[in-house]
């Protein structure tokens, strides 16, 4: 692939084309929610559906069916198989996706469950790979994000069933403070804890909401909280297109170790704990909280 390609441009005219695609992947998921499904049980002991198959069928064909470059790109999903690191860490550009993004809230019904397809790309060869584009689709909750590196994100307001829509700039309204914060309702660990304490012990207590899937980076994204720690075992499909969307409406997502942004394209393809925000004091105070922990955890 020529290293010309210009891939925040190219994402930004097929911006349409992405959003359909998310949504017929979300429209797939619900044919299956409405009915009794099994759960099966995946090596890692995660769960799996028909619908998480469906959504994966559904996004690889219409990725391929894309004319120009992004309908060339090599393609990484949740449910496909993963090629070498050899192969992989020569791509300028890839697709990254997790056809159903919440797989346990999805079984509980709850409703916060997500398709997410990003865009990722290196600035140059060897260097780590960035979501410079981004959709993530709740079709319970009938919102669809986008972000797009240099187009801003926006709020989708899109219901399958009567079609109304509606589009709305990230971020929305001011921030709170106190801020809130956003916890995993599923993978809420000691160390997160932590570091909520140490954030609220020195900017004061806000609401604390649990939310399910990449969701919770999004409530970020449109300024419904303020901060989301999360030190707890990711993969970079969970995080990338949400990811996408937090960086185009201008919020940092950053390792909690140091503080720099998380990257995309590793050999095993596991984030690091990190950390959600715009406020640069909140984010260098949970960065000392997530070292004071470890330091303790290893002493």
């Amino acid at each position: 692939m020529s290293p010309t390609v210009d891939w925040t441009q190219e994402a930004w005219n097929k911006s349409e084309d992405m959003r359909a695609l998310a949504m017929e992947a979300g429209r797939q998921i619900l044919s299956v929610y409405s009915q009794d499904f099994e759960v099966t049980e995946k090596a890692d002991t995660s769960p799996l559906t028909a619908a998480d198959m469906a959504s994966h069928y559904i996004i690889l064909k219409g990725l391929a069916a894309l004319d120009g470059p992004l309908g060339a790109i090599p393609i990484i999903s949740e449910e496909g198989e993963l090629l070498e690191y050899s192969q992989r860490s020569a791509w300028e550009a890839w697709w990254l996706i997790d056809p159903l993004d919440g797989t346990k809230e999805f079984v509980k019904r709850n409703g916060e469950f997500t398709v997410n397809i990003a865009l990722i790309a290196r600035s140059k060869p060897g260097s780590p790979g960035i979501p410079v584009a981004g959709w993530v689709f709740a079709p319970v909750l009938h919102r669809l994000y986008e972000g797009i590196a240099g187009h801003g994100a926006v709020r989708i307001h899109q219901n399958l069933k009567d079609g109304r829509s509606g589009v709305k700039k990230l971020p929305m309204g001011e921030p709170a403070d106190p801020p809130r914060i956003v916890a995993s309702r599923s993978h809420r660990s000691p160390e997160t804890d932590a570091v909520i304490h140490a954030v609220t012990a020195l900017f004061g207590v806000g609401d604390i909401v649990s939310s399910g899937s990449s969701l919770k980076l999004c409530q970020i994204a449109e300024g419904s909280a303020e901060f989301y720690p999360r030190c707890a075992p990711t993969m970079e499909w969970d995080t990338a297109a949400a990811d996408a969307v937090c960086r185009a409406a201008g919020f940092r997502v950053v390792q909690a170790v140091d503080g720099t942004d998380l990257v995309y394209g590793k050999e095993n393809l596991l984030n690091p704990w990190f950390i959600v925000g715009q406020d640069g004091a909140l984010i260098s105070c949970a960065v000392e909280a997530v070292r004071s922990t470890q330091v303790l955890s290893d002493s």
